[in-house]
Formats: C-alpha cells, sequence, structure tokens
C-alpha cells in the first residue's frame, strides 16, 4: 500500500473521531489543496448544519479527491495550526492509549452533562484563563470574545464548551484551573463530584484527572442533573469507545497476513472498517459522546443530553419516541398538560384523535381546527403512525409536509417535526433561504420526512418530467402534508401540485383496465384553520367553495371539531373615533395632487387617500408606460407616494407622513446625480415641475407636522385601547394588524417614543413581510425569526404587525388583539382572532367612523357563520353525492389546466426571436439592450453582461445588501445610465459581476406593441442559460492582456 493510501485509510479508520475534532471554519483557510468551489459548500453546510455535518462533508472531499503532493503534510499543519492537535494524531496514527481516551470520554460526558450549570459560569474570565493555560488558541479567545459580547454570556460558554471538547486528553485539568482561577469553586466541585479524585493527587503533567468507573460516573451525574430520569440510555464501560485490538489493527495497515506487500483494495482488513465507524457508539447504538450538541437557542436543553429519553420541558410535554417513558401532550387550549402512555407515542386529545382518525386509516382528509389547537402536532402524529406502519409492513416510506411561507419551514421543523421526530426518523427542511434547495432531489432521497416550501417542490416535480436528474416525481412521496391547505385553489402553487396528483389519479383506472400496473400516488393530509367562502354571498355558494376545497385536495370528507368546550372566543368590541373637524396637512397633499393631475391631463372618480385611488394610479402608470408617455407616468408615480402618505396622516402620525415624502424625493434627487462621472443626469421639465412643486410646499407641510391638534382622532383612541389593556392586565401580551409596512414601522416607532407605553411596561417592535413588492424594504427571515423569538421569550410583549402574522406563524399566546383600520376576508378574521387564545383576552377593532371597517367585519362575521353551515352540510352529504360531486369538481378542473396549458403551448409556439425584443428604460423610454443580450442563471436570474448594456447604466451602491445565496449575491443596483431610473441589481455570480435585470422596470416591446410585465415568467420569450465557462474565459483573456500591458509600462 502506498502512503497516500495509508493516509486515505487511517483517515476512514478515525472519521467518526475526526469529523467531531475539526473546527472546520479554521482549517478550510489553511487546505489549499481543496477547490474553492467545494469549500464554498462546506462553509455553506457549515452556516446551516454546524461544525459535525461540514467536518463531515470536509472528510468526504478529502477523500474523494483530488489531492495534490504534500496534501497530507498541509492538513496536519493545519489542524495543529487552528488547535485541533488531537485529531492530527490520529491521523498521524498516534492515538492515545485506550484507557487515556475512556478517561477522556469520561471527562467530555460530565461537561455535556452539567452543561446547564456551566453556562453561568464568567465567560470572558474562563475563556481568558483558558487561553494562558493553552487550551484555547489566539483564534478561540477572539470567537468567544465576540460570540459573548454580541450574544451574550450564555451563548459564549456554549461555543466555549464545544471547543474545549476537541483539546487533546489533558484538557479536564486544565479546565478545572481555570475554573479555581475565575473564582468558579462551586462549579469545580460540581465537576469533580464525591466519586472524583482530587486535583492535588495529579501528577501535575497535564494529564486529566483519573476516574471511577465510567458506569458509575454517568450514573453519578445523571442523578445530580437529571433527578427526574427513569431510564438512563446504556452507555459504554470504561475502555469500551476504543477497542484495545485497535492499535495492532492500525499498525499492520500496510501489510497482509503473510508480510507481504498488499494488493490494491486488501491492505484494509474488512473488519477494521465496520470496527473504526463504531468507535464512537456502543454496540446498542447510543449517541456518541463528541456530538456538538451545545444548543444555540436558549433557554432549552432538550437536545444537550446524550439521553434519548431527555425530558422536553417544551409545550407539549415530553419528546415523543419508541423508547422514551413520556409522552408529547397534542398542544392546543390545554397546551402544558401532558399524558402518559406506555407505548412511547405522541398522546393526543380526544378531539384530536378524532379529527385524525380517517388520515390514520390512510384516507385523505381535512383537518379544520382552532388557531392554537394543535393541528400540526396531530400532523406529527398521523406522520409518525405512517412510517411506523408501512415501515412495519416493509413499504418504502417518505413524507413530504408543505408550507406556503419560508418562516414556516423553519418553524414546522424545530417546534413539532424535528423536536419529535427527528431520533426515529431523518427529517430536514428546505426552504429559498437554504442553499439545501439547490440539492433538493439528493435531500428528499436521503430523509424520511422533508418540510419545505411548496414552490420548491413543485420546481422539482418540473425538472422530473423534463427528464432531469435534479428533479423528483410524485410516486416518491407516500404521504402529503399540506399546511394552511385553503390556499388550494386556482392558480396557486398548492393547487399545480394537486393537479399532478389528481391526473395521476384519474389516469390509474384506465391503466388497470388495460392491465397496465398502476402508479402509486401519495395520501393527502390538509390543514387549516378556515377554509373560507370564496367571497360568496350565499349559503350555497359557500357549500360550492367547501367542496371545491376537498375536491382538490382529494378530501374524503373536511374534519372539524367545536372546541367551545376547550376555547373560549375572546372579549370583542369596536372601537369608534371621530373624524377630525380640520385637516390643512391633508389638505395640502389634496391640493399637490389636483396641481400633479392637470399637469398630466389626468382625472379619478376615486378619493384621495383610499385604496381604489392606488390602484387607479398604479394602472395609470402601467398604461403610460406602454404608451411611452413619460410625463403621465413619472406623475402617476409620484401621485401614488402622495396618497400613500395621505393614507398615513390618516392613519398615523403627520410626522410620519412628512417624512416618507421627504425621503421620496430626496432619493429621487440622488438618482439623478451620476456616482462614475461628475455630471448630473438630465432632469425633463415635468420632473423639474414636481420637485418644485414639494419643495414649495415642503416648509408648510413640515410645519403642519408638528401641530397635534390637527393629527387624527383614531391614533388617540389607539393610545386608549393599549393603555386599557396594558395596565388592566397583569400579564399582557399583544399585537396590533395594521394593512402597510410603513404603518407598523411607524407605529412601533410612536409606541417606543412614548413614555406613558414605558411607564405601562409596553415593549413593542414591528413584524413585516419578506416580498419585494413593497415601497418599503422587506425583513428577511432571521430579521423575523429574531422578532417572533423576542416575543416569544418577553423581550417584547407587542407586535405590531401587517397581515403576515395572521396566517401560519407561531406566535406565542395573546391576550390582546387589535386590527387597526384594517379589515380584509373572514379567513383574515378568523386567522387573527385565534392569536388571542390566551385566557381572558380581547379582540378590538379600532377604526374611523363612517369609513366602513366595522361594517366590513360584520359582513365577514356572517360569512364566519355560513362558513360553518356550510361544512356542517358538506360533512353531512350523503357518500354517493359527496363523490359525485368531488369527481365534477375534480374533472372541471382538469380540463381548465388542459385548456390553459393548450394556451400556454399554442403561446410558446409562436415565441419570438429574443434578438426581435427591445427592453426601454420605464423612466425615460431610451432603448437600454436587445432581447439576445440576455442569459439566464439558474432558470432564474436574466442578466446582460455584453458590452453595449454595461455602457448604458451606472453602478449605485445598494442601501440594503441581500442575504449572500450559495453561488450569488446582490452587490449594488443598476440603473440607467440617461435618466437614473432603477434598471436592477449588479448580481456576483461565482466571482463574475452580472448586472441583473428586473423586467418591472423595463417597456418591453415586440410585434410593434409596448407592454409591461411585474415578472419574467409572463413574457413569452425564451432566453439561453448564461454560459458561466464561456464567460470566465473570455474575462480571463481580457484580464491577462490587461496585466502585459501593466507589465510592458512599468518596462518601459
Amino acid at each position: 500500500m502506498s502512503s497516500d493510501q495509508e493516509n486515505i485509510a487511517l483517515i476512514e479508520c478515525f472519521r467518526n473521531r475526526l469529523r467531531r475534532l475539526i473546527l472546520v471554519e479554521p482549517l478550510l483557510g489553511r487546505l489549499h489543496f481543496i477547490s474553492e468551489d467545494d469549500k464554498e459548500l462546506i462553509r455553506a453546510k457549515l452556516n446551516n448544519k454546524g461544525d459535525f455535518q461540514a467536518a463531515d462533508l470536509l472528510i468526504d472531499t478529502i477523500l474523494k479527491g483530488p489531492r495534490t503532493d504534500g496534501w497530507f503534510k498541509e492538513l496536519l499543519d493545519g489542524l495543529e495550526t487552528v488547535g485541533c492537535k488531537y485529531a492530527a494524531k490520529y491521523i498521524r496514527h498516534e492515538p492515545p492509549s485506550p484507557s487515556l481516551e475512556a478517561e477522556n470520554d469520561n471527562c467530555i460526558r460530565m461537561v455535556q452533562l452539567l452543561q446547564s450549570t456551566l453556562e453561568k459560569m464568567k465567560t470572558l474570565d474562563v475563556c481568558r484563563s483558558c487561553h494562558t493555560l493553552d487550551i484555547l488558541t489566539d483564534e478561540d479567545l477572539q470567537n468567544i470574545s465576540a460570540e459573548t459580547e454580541k450574544y451574550g454570556n450564555i451563548r459564549g460558554a456554549r461555543l466555549l464548551l464545544r471547543r474545549l471538547l476537541k483539546n487533546e486528553a489533558g484538557w479536564y485539568s486544565l479546565f478545572l484551573k481555570a475554573l479555581r482561577k475565575t473564582d468558579h469553586q462551586t462549579l469545580v466541585e460540581e465537576l469533580n463530584g464525591e466519586d472524583l479524585v482530587d486535583e492535588e493527587v495529579s501528577n501535575g503533567s497535564g494529564s486529566p484527572l483519573a476516574l471511577k468507573d465510567d458506569k458509575e460516573l454517568t450514573e453519578q451525574c445523571r442523578k445530580s442533573s437529571i433527578p427526574n430520569q427513569k431510564s438512563p440510555a446504556k452507555e459504554p464501560t470504561s475502555g469500551q469507545g476504543f477497542p484495545s485490538y485497535l492499535e495492532s489493527t492500525c499498525d499492520s495497515l500496510s501489510t497482509t497476513a503473510d508480510g507481504t506487500e498488499p494488493t490494491s483494495g486488501q491492505g484494509f482488513p474488512s473488519y477494521l472498517e465496520s470496527t473504526c465507524d463504531s468507535l464512537s457508539t456502543t454496540a446498542d447504538g447510543t449517541d456518541d459522546i463528541y456530538s456538538d450538541d451545545f444548543s444555540q437557542d436558549p433557554p432549552s436543553h432538550a437536545g444537550d443530553s446524550m439521553y434519548y429519553t431527555m425530558a422536553d420541558g417544551g409545550d407539549g410535554g415530553s419528546v415523543a419516541s419508541m423508547s422514551s417513558s413520556a409522552s408529547a401532550s397534542g398542544g392546543g387550549p390545554e397546551e402544558g398538560s401532558s399524558n402518559s402512555s406506555d407505548s412511547g407515542s405522541i398522546v393526543l386529545r380526544d378531539y384530536q384523535l378524532e379529527v385524525a382518525r380517517p388520515a390514520l386509516e390512510g384516507r385523505n382528509v381535512i383537518i379544520c381546527l382552532p388557531t392554537g389547537s394543535g393541528k400540526t402536532r396531530v400532523a406529527v402524529y398521523i406522520t409518525q403512525h405512517h412510517l411506523e406502519t408501512r415501515t412495519r409492513l416493509g413499504l418504502p416510506a417518505k413524507v413530504v409536509v408543505l408550507v406556503n411561507k419560508i418562516p414556516l419551514v423553519e418553524q414546522h421543523y424545530s417546534n413539532e417535526f424535528s423536536k419529535y421526530l427527528k431520533h426515529q426518523y431523518r427529517v430536514e427542511r428546505v426552504s429559498g433561504n437554504s442553499q439545501l434547495k439547490i440539492s433538493f432531489p439528493e435531500v428528499a432521497r436521503k430523509n424520511d420526512i422533508i418540510i419545505c416550501t411548496a414552490q420548491i417542490l413543485e420546481n422539482s416535480f418540473a425538472n422530473a418530467k423534463k427528464g432531469g436528474e435534479d428533479g423528483i416525481a410524485l410516486t416518491d412521496i407516500t404521504l402529503l402534508v399540506i399546511d394552511e391547505c385553503h390556499h388550494t385553489q386556482k392558480g396557486g402553487v398548492y393547487n399545480h401540485i394537486m393537479l399532478r396528483y389528481l391526473r395521476q389519479k384519474h389516469r390509474n383506472p384506465l391503466l388497470r383496465k388495460e392491465g397496465r400496473e398502476t402508479v402509486p400516488i401519495p395520501q393527502v393530509l390538509g390543514l387549516t384553520a378556515s377554509p373560507g367562502v370564496g367571497g360568496a354571498k350565499t349559503q350555497q355558494k359557500a357549500e360550492e367553495h367547501i367542496l371545491r376545497i376537498c375536491a382538490n385536495l382529494d378530501a374524503c370528507t373536511i374534519m372539524t371539531k367545536k372546541l367551545e368546550e376547550e376555547s373560549k372566543s375572546p372579549f370583542k368590541r369596536i372601537a369608534s373615533a371621530n373624524k377630525r373637524a380640520e385637516d390643512p396637512f391633508g389638505d395640502v397633499i389634496k391640493g399637490i395632487m389636483e396641481q400633479i393631475q392637470a399637469h398630466a391631463g389626468l382625472h379619478s372618480n376615486c378619493d384621495f387617500g383610499a385604496q381604489n385611488y392606488e390602484q387607479w394610479v398604479v394602472l395609470t402608470e402601467q398604461k403610460a408606460a406602454k404608451e411611452e408617455n413619460t410625463k403621465e407616468r413619472v406623475c402617476a408615480e409620484h401621485l401614488r407616494q402622495y396618497n400613500e402618505a395621505l393614507h398615513q396622516s390618516n392613519t398615523i402620525r403627520m410626522s410620519d407622513a412628512y417624512s416618507f415624502l421627504d425621503k421620496y424625493y430626496k432619493e429621487e434627487w440622488k438618482k439623478k446625480h451620476n456616482p462614475d462621472e461628475d455630471e448630473d443626469i438630465e432632469i425633463t421639465d415635468t420632473e423639474r415641475f414636481l420637485f418644485k412643486l414639494f419643495t414649495d410646499k415642503k416648509e408648510k407641510l413640515q410645519e403642519l407636522a408638528k401641530q397635534t391638534q390637527y393629527e387624527n382622532k383614531i391614533l388617540s383612541e389607539l393610545r386608549k385601547t393599549i393603555l386599557k389593556e396594558f395596565t388592566s392586565l397583569e400579564n399582557a401580551r399583544g399585537i396590533i394588524f395594521t394593512r402597510t409596512r410603513l404603518s407598523a414601522i411607524a407605529l412601533s416607532q410612536w409606541i417606543q417614543q412614548n413614555p406613558k407605553f414605558e411607564a405601562c411596561g409596553v415593549r413593542a417592535s414591528y413584524l413585516i413581510g419578506g416580498g419585494d413588492q413593497s415601497l418599503i424594504k422587506p425583513m428577511t427571515s432571521a430579521e423575523q425569526k429574531d422578532v417572533l423569538n423576542k416575543f416569544r421569550h418577553g423581550e417584547i410583549n407587542l407586535l405590531i404587525a401587517t397581515t403576515v402574522a395572521e396566517e401560519g406563524l407561531d406566535i406565542k399566546e395573546c391576550n390582546v388583539v387589535i386590527r387597526y383600520c384594517l379589515v380584509t376576508n373572514e379567513i383574515a378574521m378568523i386567522q387573527a382572532r385565534g392569536r388571542a387564545r390566551d385566557a381572558n383576552s380581547s379582540y378590538t377593532l379600532v377604526a374611523e367612523e363612517g369609513s366602513g371597517v366595522a361594517e366590513r367585519e360584520s359582513v365577514n362575521e356572517y360569512r364566519e357563520k355560513m362558513m360553518s353551515k356550510a361544512i356542517d352540510s358538506v360533512v353531512k352529504m350523503k357518500q354517493v353525492n359527496y363523490e359525485k360531486k368531488i369527481k365534477e369538481y375534480q374533472v372541471q378542473a382538469m380540463l381548465e389546466k388542459k385548456v390553459l396549458t393548450k394556451k400556454k403551448k399554442q403561446k410558446s409556439m409562436q415565441k419570438e426571436d429574443p434578438s426581435k425584443v427591445r427592453f426601454s428604460c420605464k423612466g425615460c423610454n431610451k432603448s437600454v439592450c436587445l432581447g439576445e443580450g440576455i442569459k439566464v442563471i439558474e432558470n432564474m436570474h436574466h442578466v446582460n453582461v455584453t458590452p453595449g448594456f454595461r455602457g448604458a447604466i451606472i453602478v449605485r451602491e445598494n442601501a440594503s445588501l441581500q442575504e449572500r445565496q450559495l453561488d450569488y449575491e446582490a452587490n449594488g443596483t443598476i440603473a440607467c445610465k440617461d435618466c437614473g431610473h432603477t434598471l436592477g441589481s449588479m448580481m456576483l455570480y461565482k466571482g463574475i459581476e452580472c448586472p441583473c435585470l428586473h423586467i418591472k422596470n423595463f417597456v418591453v416591446t415586440y410585434n410593434g406593441k409596448n407592454k409591461v410585465f411585474n415578472k419574467w415568467s409572463e413574457l413569452a420569450i425564451r432566453f439561453p442559460a448564461f454560459d458561466y465557462s464561456e464567460h470566465a474565459m473570455d474575462l480571463a483573456v481580457d484580464g491577462n492582456s490587461d496585466e502585459e500591458e501593466e507589465e510592458e509600462e512599468e518596462t518601459a
């Protein structure tokens, strides 16, 4: 066996130890034999999954190659430099003796078991002391200090403990010494325990303390730190973690039994691989002690123990597992009460079991339960039952859970499916924010339960249909769970997925008749709090709406339960505010709007400030863009801003409305400056008129905004409502729902700036959506998660939210819900009201008299009653009549889809050559490029890297950089060189700057007609894929030419 083969064999042999001892991030920068693309993938795994799985991928990358000369020495040097000397010893074939390794393993178990106690240490002091004793590196010191300063003492302590466990044997006694030096005598005593030999009798050489038998030590620690635990998982006895015969086996890696040089593949004994793979586990498969289970999110430590049967302490009781002695309660109104069961399965309440019954029998069903009644817990129970049943029968089993919002992916994963099923099954989540989306088929193949956004699954289905390797088929799934299933309607992504299902379902009888094998289809489970009535005005139409949803989901019935006994509706009231007698601020804005309309020759029958006026303005702006009428388009765009300001003035403070306008005009003025040149962009007469109009009225608006006597009365009513609720309730926790992102942000600031709210304990923050269609910068999923976590832990007790918080998101029980000048449909009303599920809750609608808001709320209440009657009527239908209706609606849906597909196909057959399509700036109507220059990255991003397009644009700094993706990131905005109108963003793709076009910012001309589009999918043109290698080569050649010219100049 060659030296290189021996090194690889050693890494494979000690893989399970190495993957837990390697520090991935600092090591990566020192391994030059690994390509940058592979490093990116490993870093992505590190960010998503942590050190353990990233180390696994790093080892895979090393093993598969390619490896350059000297790679092994580079790996050893890198490990020792970053403080992974213990890992270096293993791959240098210098593992510790079995007894020393067993003792070190005991030390690791002790720290893990006492983690919650150790987290209380003074992290920075201990960190510095450990650094002085050389068990932490300089880089460790910096990282732990930064983590502590940024996230607090507990997070810093967890990082410190994780880092210590990667040290070579001997670190434990030095850690105790560091604790003593920093006055943590109590912690030292707890870590020592009565069965530990005093440190004073240690030989002083830095070797670990002598410990008692591992089994005794584990039992002692278990008793001290898990007092209520009934039966701990089986632990290896002393010395069992590293079998004694392994050393002799490893010594003979390079020779065969007869002492001769082995042939390829012969030098690694067959029994050794299984031995090495189980180094860190006992024979019964219990968890290995090196797991990186120091939780990142306080305060629960359920996942931090090496025992599967740890009490969870969460909202559902205990972790439900096949081996656990406790069981998880079903959530809902009595959340927190726990039922026990000898079977070890999740225990549902009676009403939950009742609604789950058809699904447990393998039938498709819709479960309709109020918000907070444990629908998702029921889905977890059904999932577990489904997987267990099919596994027992020897059948394939795979569950996909679909959600319609990115934050719900992480929520369902962390709070439910992973929490209760990960000990039994492989659970993974994938969303648009996850790097795993690019390898979704691989994720689906490797895992039993996949939680993802619906669009990712639909994209994968589409790829599979095209014959691509990066797709999965419907037949791969055995149970499909659809959350918020009332969205399974015409045009929605849920419905696209279910139409695939329906086509196969109705094709199977034909296959059966022909004597051919039928194609398996998954069981379907729908979850909703309110299917609504779909705008129905009669009871018959309401029933039809419910039946259509049942048909779309192929449900045998809709299961619901009235929970009067479990959950009481909140007290409801309407707080009406009088109209203000005078509104001089609003009058000035209306006057400006009238002048703009007159200047552009526009006229509207809608009232200024109303939502229908905004709709009229948007349509006017699109029509003007198509007609290349710059004056009308620009005026309509400014009218939209004034209309928004007027709405703000009517619902929040006048100062907020003024700030909004002032900021808008400052940004518009900034667009008229070219950052690449010292000259300004030309301003049109219309733009000059609009800038002057605002400048002339600016001072007056600013002065009026300060006169509080003219503020709207609704805000005063909201103030009274908040103060009343937060002073009368002992632990008030509430949500205010409002229409726009701007009003959510402004209301949050208003509350934070008012000392009266602070005096009664109000701690407010806002929660808005993540889409980019609004005028306001969206909230990232990470920001949403941070706010919800603070709300959950009490750091915030009042959320001001847009409708993003109405549906699906797991928001802690509230006792105050306020809808502020906002009424939409009956589903939103039910969802919002469902947030007030705590005892003595209130639901208040705050609105202005005569606004029609109270009337629309009454209509929604009536529709809610219609919905309940419609569900009852559908449930009571004779089965034969029900099935006939369901089939009728399914056939109708499939025919409608077929006609639509045929139309699209005909349209695609008439697609123009990309070179015949022209893209003009929406701002000045100047042609900036032809379609032939546009290429597509990852079937999504439309870029133009031609020199001609580069010459027509300028690049500005992006004020709000998007979150970094796997292969690309936003790196500025691109704008028209002539008028400054934003055209898209500058995207960095694998090191290449690519101007990315946003089609909504262009007027598209083909066949002699001008059109505007909101999405690229609306344009019937197929653009070629971006050829990265070709463009990278061109850039490299150009770059070499430039370098040669520079060298020649320097030589001259």
